[in-house]
């Protein structure tokens, strides 16, 4: 056991002592040494007390501007909302605040049955003046009032820089809106169009562009039931039957004249 354990030692050394005569043959010894010399001492940066400063009143410190400006007043840069279109804050006034909470959202059948109902108005309209349906949306009728247009239909006929665009309803009243040519919608001056015509969410608009920038627009109610829209269409047929009748009574008396007329002739 004793001997096996001196025979162990004695190995260990000689690896030891060849390593090391190795390690001399191959100078790592000084390579090593000579890194440390050259390697930077690290100097201990002087932390000082930070100064204080003191309080400079924006006042006392003149604006650096351009030459190009410097006889102009200085601008205001404090923001002020600005009601668009120099609309009054009063035109706004007597619109409650909808609760964005209580949407009404309009039904897939309702809201499908508004849009065939504008494109079957739209088809009467003439020809020649462009016109699309637009369906309405709770962004388009709540919160944000934003209403995007058709891109295409927008490239096509609408101008391409920002243009105020009037809003005709069909009562002839006007209303004055923000086209924003490179987001191809209406901004500034339509949320007072919708809050005066209470538009609400599955509403189909017709826009017909009558003038290069203005729009006749008819309003297709989404609450219309399919009901109303049909004794409405029964009334018309009934007055149109009764016209018709009219006519005919008027055609056979002017006959019975006529034939009178040539009776007495021949006697």
């Amino acid at each position: 056991m004793v001997e096996s354990k001196l025979t162990y030692e004695e190995c260990r050394k000689q690896r030891v002592e060849e390593n090391k005569k190795r390690m001399e043959e191959l100078h790592l010894s000084k390579l090593a040494q000579s890194l440390k010399t050259s390697s930077p001492k690290s100097t201990p940066v002087k932390q000082g007390k930070p100064r204080a400063r003191l309080p400079v009143e924006p006042s006392s410190v003149p604006l650096r501007r351009s030459n190009r400006v410097a006889d102009k007043p200085p601008p205001n840069y404090k923001e002020v909302p600005i009601e668009p279109l120099d609309r009054p804050r009063s035109y706004y006034r007597s619109y409650q605040r909808r609760d964005l909470l209580n949407r009404v959202y309009a039904s897939d059948e309702v809201r499908q049955y508004a849009i065939y109902r504008a494109e079957m108005l739209q088809s009467e309209l003439e020809s020649d003046s462009p016109s699309f349906v637009k369906p309405m949306l709770q962004s388009h009728v709540t919160g944000g009032f934003w209403l995007g247009l058709p891109v295409q239909f927008c490239k096509s006929h609408l101008p391409h820089e920002d243009e105020k665009i009037n809003l005709v309803d069909e009562n002839g009243d006007e209303f004055p809106t923000k086209y924003l040519a490179d987001k191809t919608g209406l901004s500034g001056g339509w949320r007072g169009f919708s809050i005066d015509h209470q538009l609400v969410d599955g509403d189909a608009l017709v826009f017909h562009l009558v003038k290069p920038t203005e729009f006749k627009v008819y309003i297709v109610r989404a609450n219309e039931s399919e009901d109303e829209n049909e004794e409405e269409e029964s009334k018309k047929n009934k007055r149109e039957e009764k016209t018709k009748e009219n006519n005919e009574d008027l055609d056979v008396a002017h006959l019975t004249r006529s034939a009178k007329r040539l009776r007495a002739s021949k006697k």
